[in-house]
């Protein structure tokens, strides 16, 4: 896997709001994202492309080996496949699709270092 963006393609950067992969929108369109693809569908799809990955991150983890990297278990990327991902993703998922996670067995916590929680 390669994540090279030139330097006219880093304004098209996108993180997913779910597992924090980083690549590049035409990327996401053309592949979905590697690690939520089966429950996002975001192949081919931009609104999706638009509603489950964000420009605003910060940060970027290298991740050759998850399973091995304490920053990936830090991060909660262990489970994941190797790539480069953003520390901090901020946005916010639609109710639906939080829904959909949930129905799926994937219990989603924000990127963005809140809870989720609104009534905490």
């Amino acid at each position: 896997m390669s994540f090279y963006a030139a330097p006219n393609q880093q304004r098209t950067l996108r993180a997913c709001m779910v597992c924090s992969v980083v690549q590049i929108h035409n990327k996401f369109m053309r592949e979905g994202c590697p690690n939520c693809e089966n429950t996002l569908q975001l192949r081919g799809n931009n609104d999706a492309i638009q509603e489950c990955t964000s420009q605003v991150f910060e940060g970027l983890i290298a991740v050759r080996d998850p399973a091995a990297s304490w920053v990936a278990r830090w991060q909660r990327l262990d489970n994941y496949v190797p790539g480069t991902y953003a520390t901090k993703v901020t946005g916010s998922l639609p109710e639906y699709i939080i829904s959909s996670l949930e129905d799926s067995g994937i219990k989603y916590v924000p990127r963005d270092g809140s809870t989720g929680d609104e009534d905490a």
